[in-house]
């Protein structure tokens, strides 16, 4: 980890920041980022997967020299496996230990056993701990895979950055966590989190856009292989697809072609190649049943 910074101190800086390390933000996502880190507000982003939402918790990690701490979200998520539980194990054996040694003050052992020394933290109470290297980075990553009852657990944590443990009493970060919370948009997030964060919708990028995303994260690529593989991309959007390419799968796929050697996109190199860039067979069948000769076309014209 690199060492800590201080915070961008206006939009302009923010978006220099973001820059820095290869992501090519709008100026809307680089004013709501500015204004969720001076004021300490979580940062709710939503949009289709593979636009880089989750990416953005990323970048701010190492250019500010924060510790990331990132928890995964999916359904059947609960406080074990995202706050705390109690190492029943360990305790099981200091009771043994105990009474093996004639230790019959159940008082005292029942204060021992729950102690921080047998308590198992997990990432968001791991997030509420203070740090040198400043406050850390919290990824909550894909929030409507789980259930709407951990989202209802979230509210104490988003509203007053603390933790309560019935045994120990309250965890509070002594300084707020930079929080970014994500959502592929599959269910609804409750109104009630929502107003905790700021909020921003993160769209697919623009062709200029994507094509210095592309440039910055595949090095060595053609110019003319670069160019095509985003109008490709950008036709494709625009396509009745199940599942449109982000742009994640077009980094992927301009590694794939680069890895490939290949100089321009041709028909055999395109179909040769669509698991990289398609993830679901009724998409992959649509472009070979005629959509994919249209869209190359289109992304290969006057290059």
């Amino acid at each position: 980890m690199s060492k800590s910074q201080s915070l961008p101190d206006s939009v302009d800086a923010t978006l220099q920041l973001l820059n820095s390390h290869g992501y090519f933000a709008e100026r809307s996502l680089a004013t709501v980022l500015y204004l969720s880190l001076r004021l300490g507000r979580p940062l709710f982003l939503e949009g289709e997967a593979g636009v880089g939402k989750t990416e953005i918790a990323k970048v701010l990690s190492a250019t500010l020299g924060r510790k990331l701490i990132r928890l995964q979200c999916y359904e059947g998520l609960d406080v074990a496996s995202a706050v705390y539980e109690w190492n029943s194990a360990a305790q099981m054996i200091a009771i043994r230990l105990a009474e093996a040694a004639g230790d019959s003050d159940r008082e005292q052992l029942s204060s021992d056993i729950f102690s921080e020394r047998y308590l198992i933290k997990r990432p968001l109470l791991q997030a509420l701990e203070p740090d040198v290297g400043g406050a850390p980075v919290l990824l909550i990553d894909e929030l409507d895979r789980a259930d709407e009852a951990f989202e209802a657990y979230l509210l104490e944590i988003l509203s007053d950055f603390q933790v309560t443990i019935p045994e120990l009493g309250t965890f509070k970060a002594p300084q707020p966590p930079i929080v970014i919370v994500t959502s592929n948009r599959t269910r609804e997030i409750h109104d009630a989190l929502k107003r905790r964060c700021l909020y921003h919708w993160v769209d697919y990028p623009s062709a200029e856009r994507e094509l210095a995303i592309v440039k910055s994260r595949v090095p060595g690529i053609s110019a003319t292989l670069s160019q095509q593989v985003v109008r490709f991309v950008q036709e494709l959007r625009d396509q009745d697809f199940y599942k449109n390419p982000g742009v994640a799968e077009t980094i992927d796929w301009a590694t794939a072609l680069t890895q490939l050697d290949a100089r321009a996109l041709t028909a055999e190199v395109v179909g040769d190649t669509l698991g990289a860039l398609l993830k679901y067979q009724d998409d992959i069948a649509k472009m070979q049943s005629g959509t994919m000769e249209k869209v190359l076309k289109e992304a290969t014209s006057d290059i």
